[in-house]
């Protein structure tokens, strides 16, 4: 088989490719090792800049997304038992974000390429790109027991953080930056209304909070907890008793109670790959990059990375020009290390650091009063809020 691009991974990253490149009239397809079942029921965040807005209209996908999802034009810091809120539109010449399950724009996403005939293997087992540094790339795989190749002229690796296309580089290829945090987050899903009609980020001496939302019948919320901690070791009661604490008065109280339906703790780490070219590979999302999801900025920065590659290739088919290509790494990482920045900031400014002290939390305490207080200081975290263009 031959196609012009392969992509390995039908996240999000690589299904949004795959319709851009699709409406270019560019062939693409899809390789994944889980069936669509098992990444459908994947639980993930979803509040989404407008520049995934944008692209998620421009492939035709975003009827549903704009059916249903939240508009948020403004989210709350709560700190020392106050509530402050951050007018995103007021502060951004009328910027927003919207709420939408990631898991949902999978599956539109799925759904649209199904429609236009995209062809997709799912089980795509021990996918493997070889030749990527020279010019015949192609891509092998076992599918229903059958060996498959896939001869192209590029590979995408959507595929991840453990995902085989940025294991398949060179050591001496790539370079990475890390930062593993010293907790992680218990979240918990329920069929309740969530506490207020926006997020809140909540920074308490017990250590951190997000109430969130994936509509306006259920409800998703975090709490720091320890890394070494089990998610089952978290009866409903203990839960939803450690959110209140954690809570400004008035907002505890407000907080509707009920049984969860999934809980689960994810670690949080910063991450970030260079380059994101290697040849014929190019490397989106989280296979070149993991931010913790305090900023939500996970999600985002993928679509960005599709963007300026959608970009690329389609200079590359429409005007044989290798300019938009070259440039993809240098582009994609200059948003990246910025939305690394305030995702690192965000982290910094709202969890409790036992090893800091009583001086860090004074410094905590210090940045949060003057976060509130300057219109300046406030007006740049509203900025890397709805995202900075791309």
């Amino acid at each position: 088989m031959r196609t012009q691009i392969v992509i390995i991974g039908s996240g999000p990253s690589g299904l949004l490719l795959g319709q851009l490149l699709h409406h270019s009239g560019i062939d693409a397809v899809v390789l994944d090792r889980a069936t669509h079942e098992h990444i459908l029921g994947r639980v993930r965040a979803g509040v989404l800049e407008e520049g995934t807005v944008a692209l998620m209209e421009q492939c035709e996908a975003a009827q549903r997304l704009h059916a249903e999802g939240l508009v948020h034009d403004g989210f709350s810091l709560a700190f020392d038992g106050v509530l402050h809120r951050i007018d995103l539109a007021g502060l951004t010449d009328g910027k927003c974000v919207t709420v939408y399950g990631q898991t949902e724009l999978t599956r539109d996403l799925m759904e649209q390429r199904a429609r236009n005939g995209g062809v997709s293997y799912y089980q795509a087992e021990n996918a493997q790109p070889h030749g990527f540094d020279g010019a015949s790339p192609h891509v092998t795989f076992q599918h229903d027991g059958v060996e498959h190749r896939i001869d192209c002229d590029f590979i995408v690796g959507c595929d991840g953080f453990h995902g085989v296309s940025r294991k398949s580089v060179p050591q001496d290829a790539i370079r990475t930056f890390e930062r593993v945090y010293p907790f992680g987050w218990l979240g918990a899903l329920a069929e309740v209304p969530p506490v207020d009609p926006e997020l809140i980020y909540a920074h308490h001496e017990r250590g951190f909070a997000l109430c969130s939302m994936r509509s306006r019948s259920r409800s998703r919320y975090y709490i720091q907890c320890g890394i070494d901690e089990r998610a089952e070791d978290w009866s409903d009661v203990r839960f939803w008793d450690e959110l209140r604490r954690r809570l400004p008065e008035q907002d505890a109280a407000r907080v509707t109670v009920g049984e969860t339906f999934e809980k689960s703790i994810v670690p949080l780490r910063s991450f970030v790959a260079e380059p994101m070219r290697f040849g014929r590979l190019f490397l989106v999302g989280d296979a070149a990059h993991i931010v913790p999801p305090t900023g939500a900025k996970g999600l985002n920065l993928a679509v960005s990375d599709v963007h300026y590659l959608f970009e690329g290739l389609r200079e590359f088919y429409a005007e044989k020009s290798h300019a938009g290509i070259d440039a993809y790494s240098q582009r994609a990482l200059s948003r990246v290390w910025k939305a690394v920045r305030f995702s690192w900031s965000m982290t910094m400014l709202l969890h409790r650091f036992p090893d800091e002290g009583c001086f860090g939390a004074k410094m905590q305490e210090a940045e949060l009063n003057y976060l509130v207080q300057s219109r300046a200081a406030t007006t740049a975290m509203a900025e890397n809020y709805v995202g900075l263009p791309f």
